[in-house]
């Protein structure tokens, strides 16, 4: 049994557990689950001025108003009381919970915690039409637990100007991660890419910029007796982090210097194109099939994209990326024709 004076809260948690536009619940309603949830009696007058306080205090235009951007909550006579308006939409919370789900970088009981979280934002309807819980184990994921962890300390470290050190390991024949090699860094920004979450961060023994997977650190600890080198120190970065430079010309977070790059394509690879670079680039129309791409890339990315698209992409300059594709090319047909 709890006391009455809690039913306006206890209301408020049975229409956030059991309500929506479809699943209205009527004064009856109310007053059944209050008394076999919570043990608390109350008369069907008193559950309508709950109602009428809980509707006034998430009211726009009301002088009280507690997150009525986020909640709105909605009583009609012939149909119930329910929440018409929640912090985040069912939509949305698909949308959160997928990006969990596909997240290679957390691990399979993170995401499970994780996913059950953002489920209780919502109904119990919602949840009984969320059936992907049941299947991260299907999904490939990390199984580096320290990822959570790992983000405290970076956070932490960058707040304190402090620098970090880790383990930054490899899998093995096993396909285990495996202790490598330890690394001191100043660690600047987390980015996420491609699926998987980077540490950047300037190396203290190279004094250049890095980028580390997350999933692949272990055994972090900041440094106490250290001081972060400043961002502005590291050259190419004294004007900060141009982030729509760093998306155009690192789409696999090599660490080389960026340069120009011009290459001959077809026409209907500029959806490719802008997927992977964006649409910091320049592009002129050769004829009515193909097109020449001009942009700012990580050479060693670059190299490592045009192998991919191959069949579709001719490097024009520079000249030394163009060598380095015709020897990975005749390496490739030779390891072939040996067959």
């Amino acid at each position: 049994m709890e006391p009455k004076k809690l039913a306006l809260i206890r209301i408020l948690q049975i229409l956030h557990e059991h309500s929506d536009y479809n699943h209205p619940l009527t004064q009856e309603d109310i007053i059944d689950k209050l008394d076999r949830e919570y043990g608390i009696e109350v008369e069907r007058k008193a559950i309508g001025r709950h109602i009428n306080d809980l509707i006034e205090m998430f009211d726009k235009d009301s002088m009280s108003q507690v997150n009525s951007e986020e909640i709105i909550i909605t009583s009609e006579k012939r149909r119930g009381t329910y929440i018409e308006k929640r912090m985040f939409e069912d939509s949305e919370l698909h949308m959160l919970i997928d990006g969990v789900l596909s997240s290679k970088y957390i691990t399979a009981k993170h995401s499970k915690d994780l996913i059950n979280k953002l489920c209780l934002l919502s109904n119990k309807h919602f949840r009984s039409h969320v059936k992907n819980i049941y299947s991260i184990n299907d999904w490939s994921k990390t199984d580096n637990k320290d990822l959570f962890l790992n983000i405290e300390l970076i956070d932490e470290a960058i707040e304190r100007k402090k620098n970090i050190r880790f383990n930054y390991n490899r899998y093995e024949i096993d396909k285990k991660l495996h202790s490598n090699k330890i690394h001191t860094v100043s660690p600047y920004q987390l980015i996420l890419n491609n699926q998987r979450y980077y540490l950047m961060a300037s190396d203290e023994k190279w004094h250049n910029m890095s980028y580390y997977r997350l999933d692949r650190i272990k055994n972090m600890e900041i440094v106490e007796d250290s001081t972060l080198v400043e961002l502005r120190d590291i050259e190419g970065y004294e004007n900060g982090i141009d982030y729509k430079d760093l998306a155009t010309s690192r789409p696999y977070m090599y660490t080389d210097k960026a340069e120009e790059v011009t290459f001959i394509t077809k026409f209907y690879m500029l959806n490719q194109i802008i997927d992977w670079f964006g649409t910091n680039f320049e592009v002129e129309k050769i004829d009515e099939k193909q097109i020449k791409i001009k942009l700012k890339v990580s050479l060693d990315a670059m190299e490592y994209w045009a192998m991919q698209y191959g069949k579709f992409v001719e490097i024009i300059s520079p000249s030394s990326l163009r060598e380095r594709l015709i020897n990975n090319l005749k390496e490739t047909l030779n390891k072939y024709e040996k067959k």
